[in-house]
């Protein structure tokens, strides 16, 4: 027992450690364990949201645009998290090849492209904010009622990216702790403000939807502070300098080409998603679109720490390809793989044992508890294809292959999900059944397809 304390003790310690060395078991757990809390953090902002706002009177209007301004950000992530893979696989590789001044310089490029691009981006958030809601199947008096939530979320945009991108960077460097721990500090917060804030305490008035994104925005801010004292101020592997904010415009192509077709990778699947939440809006309606709603912030809750596990084999690849260790990357990922579909297949049982139970925690109103369990039992037959090809997808990434996933996420999203999910919803009439169903079958097809190309290898010609 003691063997495992001190383990988790050095996965919780942010100790730099050379993962190009030790055992790969090791060189797994000790990045997989922090990678997964983290993740799991991430997941339980939409979750706190979602309950206190699933509690307030007009609690279909709130739960919905909850839902849709998720579906929203998603692009907003997706452009985070293109943009924290080119920084996870520049600083990786550079960590690796043992060259951890170039590995910091090319962390502050990143952040300095990454902050222009979705500070332009927040502004059209921030000015269209009921338009936006109403282009995703909203009603006006919906749209009318949750646009200040969504205004202020599109307006936090930066605090986003910024705290995805610079977690990429710690990932990359293999310090995931500090990763994990600036997510930690960040929901603490926002678990304690969401209630202050939405429905008051003391002199503080009821804020109601508001006040939810007000303290999702805070809490993210402080951990974006935590995460900047550690990149400038502490003594860790990498420290940033304000002279590597000047533009290196060789630095910035090779980012470019990492990061957009990355940007891509997650645009396309955001961009089905946001489809696929607007189909049962409008073949289920409102009571419908908060139950698939409740179901994907469930389903997320979940899928999120095994994407965390995944995340390890990112690393890993960029490493080891770094010390030409070609090899033991490989292994690494089939090692992660093995661990990730464990996970998840306990997470399926989970789900169909406790749907009904995990449901009811979110809503009480007897109709969207019903779509919801009812597509979280569809959705979870999927689940360990989902665990295979998440960590497919981070090999690729981590190599600096991002152009692979790109079309298998291009074929598998918008060539079979979203014309699967249309005629099944639509020609078949199945309403959003039909649109559940599309989930598994697109996750599986994608997987199917990634672990073929990436036995193939060519993922270990990638130069960056």
């Amino acid at each position: 027992m003691t063997k495992y304390i001190e383990f988790f003790k050095r996965a919780f310690s942010g100790d730099d450690v050379d993962y190009t060395k030790i055992t790969i078991r090791s060189a797994v757990l000790l990045l997989a364990i922090p990678m997964m809390l983290e993740m799991a953090m991430e997941s339980v902002f939409a979750l706190v949201d979602l309950y206190f706002v699933g509690h307030l009177k007009e609690s279909g209007y709130a739960i919905q645009t909850v839902g849709l301004t998720e579906s929203v950000l998603s692009v907003m992530y997706s452009i985070a998290i293109g943009m924290s893979m080119a920084a996870t696989a520049l600083v990786a590789r550079r960590i690796g090849e043992k060259n951890p001044e170039q590995a910091s310089r090319s962390a502050a490029q990143v952040i300095l492209v990454s902050f222009i691009i979705t500070f332009i981006l927040s502004l059209f958030g921030v000015i269209y904010a009921e338009e936006i809601l109403i282009l995703m199947g909203s009603k006006p008096e919906a749209a009318a009622y949750g646009k200040d939530f969504t205004r202020i979320m599109m307006g936090s945009s930066v605090i986003i990216m910024l705290l995805f991108l610079i977690n990429g960077i710690f990932r990359g460097a293999g310090n995931a702790a500090i990763a994990m721990k600036s997510l930690w500090i960040a929901n603490i917060v926002n678990i304690i403000l969401c209630p202050v804030l939405i429905k008051g305490f003391g002199p503080v008035p009821a804020m109601g939807l508001t006040g939810a994104a007000l303290a999702t925005t805070i809490g993210r801010s402080i951990g974006v502070v935590y995460q900047l004292y550690h990149l400038l101020v502490a003594d860790t592997q990498i420290r940033i300098a304000l002279s590597h904010f000047i533009p290196d415009f060789k630095q910035i192509k090779s980012i470019v080409k990492i990061a957009t077709p990355g940007i891509f990778q997650f645009v396309i699947a955001s961009c089905s998603w946001i489809f696929l939440a607007q189909l049962v809006a409008t073949t289920g309606g409102e009571n419908a679109s908060a139950g698939y709603q409740t179901a994907l912030r469930l389903m997320m809750f979940f899928i999120l720490p095994a994407w965390g596990l995944s995340n390890a084999a990112s690393t890993l690849v960029g490493q080891n390809m770094g010390a030409n260790e070609m090899m033991r990357a490989e292994q690494a990922v089939m090692k992660t793989v093995k661990y990730n579909v464990i996970f998840m297949l306990a997470v399926s049982l989970i789900f169909f044992l406790f749907g009904d139970y995990l449901v009811g925690f979110f809503t009480q109103e007897a109709e969207i508890k019903d779509f919801a369990k009812n597509a979280l039992h569809i959705m979870s037959v999927g689940f360990i294809f989902y665990g295979i090809g998440m960590v497919m997808i981070n090999a690729f990434n981590g190599a600096g292959d991002t152009w692979t996933p790109t079309w298998v996420n291009f074929f598998g999203f918008w060539i079979f999900q979203i014309p699967l999910a249309y005629f099944l919803s639509k020609h078949l009439e199945m309403g959003p059944k039909g649109v559940f169903i599309s989930i598994p079958a697109a996750e599986t097809l994608i997987t199917i397809f990634a672990f073929i190309l990436f036995k193939k290898g060519k993922w270990k010609t990638v130069k960056v």
